[in-house]
C-alpha cells in the first residue's frame, strides 16, 4: 500500500513569469507607435503670428518646411539678422532652389504635384526677406505655398 502525505499548509505559489516577454513587447510596440521624432532641430526663434481664419492641413507628408527668424541665444555666432533654416542647417535664399529640387527628387512623381512649401516665419521678420523667398520659389516653379500660424486673435 502507498502512503499518503499530508499537504503542507502555508505559502503562496510563485508568480508566473511566462507572460512577461509578451508584456514587454506590447509596451515596446506601444512606445514605438505613440512617439514621434522631431524632423529638425530649430536654430532660430520661431514665434508664429496669430490668425483667426485658418484651416488645418491633413496630409503633412506633402509639406517641406522653410523656417525664417533670428538665431536663438545658443547660436549667437550666426549673427543677429534674420536667417533661413532648411532642414538642420542655416541657409541663404540662393539655397532654396537646391532644397526644393532635392525635396521633389525624394518624393515619387505622383506626390510631387501635391508638394507644398510651408513657411514657418517668426512674427518679427522683415517682409523683404519673405519677398525674396517667394521670388525664389516662383523661379523654381514651387507655386503651392502655405503660411503656418497659430490660431488666435491677430490684433493681440
Amino acid at each position: 500500500m502507498s502512503k499518503f502525505k499530508k499537504k503542507k499548509s502555508g505559502g503562496t505559489p510563485g508568480i508566473s513569469t511566462a507572460s512577461l516577454p509578451d508584456i514587454v513587447f506590447m509596451l515596446l510596440f506601444f512606445f514605438m507607435t505613440a512617439t514621434t521624432m522631431k524632423d529638425s532641430d530649430l536654430m532660430i526663434e520661431n514665434r508664429l503670428p496669430k490668425a483667426d481664419q485658418t484651416a488645418k492641413l491633413h496630409k503633412k507628408e506633402f509639406l517641406m518646411y522653410i523656417y525664417v527668424g533670428k538665431p536663438k541665444q545658443g547660436y549667437a555666432s550666426l549673427g543677429s539678422s534674420d536667417r533661413i533654416q532648411l532642414n538642420d542647417k542655416i541657409s541663404s535664399v540662393s539655397d532654396l532652389r537646391g532644397f526644393v529640387i532635392a525635396e521633389r527628387a525624394s518624393r515619387n512623381s505622383e506626390a510631387e504635384k501635391y508638394l507644398t512649401a510651408s513657411l514657418k516665419i517668426d512674427k518679427e521678420v522683415r517682409m523683404g526677406l519673405i519677398q525674396d523667398i517667394k521670388t525664389e520659389l516662383r523661379k523654381v516653379e514651387q507655386l503651392k505655398v502655405n503660411y503656418t500660424t497659430n490660431k488666435g486673435n491677430p490684433l493681440e
